[in-house]
């Protein structure tokens, strides 16, 4: 069985045993993947894909189970049942995993990444400042960082027309609980207000926020425009996720077990580009056959009032992780240039 309903169990204790129970018969050794997002998604799919390659791969030695958003309990609590073994692989994005690895968040800093997606792909696929250089940091948190990918631009959906941070005033949008998060939309303007995914529909709904940011597809899955009158492109950042494992799983790993592993993690790299651009084009057409939610495309001088903002945020996420998050910055910004220079802007 690939799938498994929901549990209701909130406590991490209480979920590491009740998984321990989900063991498979010792002829196949299982592993486990914990996704962010629901069937469907992007994450869905690169976890599909993993899946396929893995048992295929193995010949039958090795399958793979896949629980999508809300069946092993809330994004934080996945990367705390990765941490202490109770699941094998799971995804984990920088706003969550900055609360243990604080540099991670470097991908929450707006206008960072390139425009240029062949870009993105390079250095979230090998970047040595981030792989290299925060291997110990991850591998203290019982973790290893396997790969980073991005899932589309993140698209502010509205009840307002936003154009400059001054549209931000006393503006409820939806962010994870990432303290960098928050503060970049304190620069923008806005007041941030963190709430887990699964109540933002609802809060929309209700009034409790007044709008939120994700990339196109979640926008589209989780029926977001239903409740909103503006979608708002300002370029400012890709959602990025990464993948991570459980260190003592992997380092245990028998050396074939771990190049089955790593070989796919790298074939992953170029399938998930193509998937989420797919997913992100397909889902945006159904929202444009389906509702007459008004897009807004922010131009190149709006955008520069925000990115302008932005620098703000630089100086944050220095102050929270002093020289150590500095130089992960000044490598990364160095990263992400040499490839512009080379490919294009």
């Amino acid at each position: 069985m690939k799938r498994y309903t929901r549990w209701g169990v909130s406590a991490v204790a209480s979920l590491t045993l009740a998984i321990g129970t989900l063991a498979q018969p010792a002829a196949a050794e299982s592993w486990k993947f914990a996704l962010e997002e629901i069937d469907g998604s992007v994450q869905d799919a690169y976890a599909e894909a993993f899946k396929k390659r893995i048992e295929e791969k193995s010949g039958g030695e090795v399958t793979v189970n896949i629980y999508p958003y809300g069946t092993l309990g809330t994004s934080t609590q996945l990367t705390e049942l990765a941490a202490n073994g109770a699941i094998q692989f799971a995804n984990a994005s920088p706003g969550h995993l900055g609360k243990l690895i604080p540099e991670i968040q470097v991908l929450s800093i707006p206008y960072l990444l390139s425009q240029n997606n062949e870009c993105n792909k390079q250095v979230l696929g090998g970047s040595e400042v981030i792989y290299e250089n925060l291997d110990e940091k991850f591998e203290n948190q019982g973790l290893k960082l396997l790969t980073m990918y991005p899932e589309g631009q993140m698209v502010w959906t509205t009840n307002k027309k936003i154009t400059s941070p001054e549209d931000f005033s006393n503006f409820k949008i939806r962010v994870m609980t990432s303290p960098l998060l928050v503060r970049a939309y304190e620069a923008f303007g806005a007041n941030p207000t963190p709430m887990p995914y699964s109540e933002v529909y609802s809060g929309l709904q209700l009034g409790q926020i007044d709008g939120q940011v994700n990339p196109i597809f979640a926008i589209e899955e989780m029926k977001f425009y239903e409740v909103q009158d503006y979608m708002i492109w300002a370029g400012q950042q890709q959602f990025t996720t990464t993948v991570v494992a459980n260190y003592g799983f992997y380092d245990g790993l028998s050396d074939e077990h771990r190049q089955l592993v790593d070989s796919t993690v790298d074939e992953m790299v170029d399938v998930i580009f193509k998937t989420q651009d797919q997913y992100n084009k397909e889902r945006l057409e159904k929202i444009k056959q389906t509702s007459d939610i008004e897009m807004i495309h922010l131009n190149e001088e709006q955008r520069a009032v925000f990115a302008e903002r932005a620098k703000q945020v630089e100086k944050k996420f220095v102050e929270m992780t002093g020289d150590s998050g500095e130089k992960v910055l000044n490598a990364l910004t160095q990263e992400i240039k040499s490839c512009e220079d080379k490919m294009g802007s």
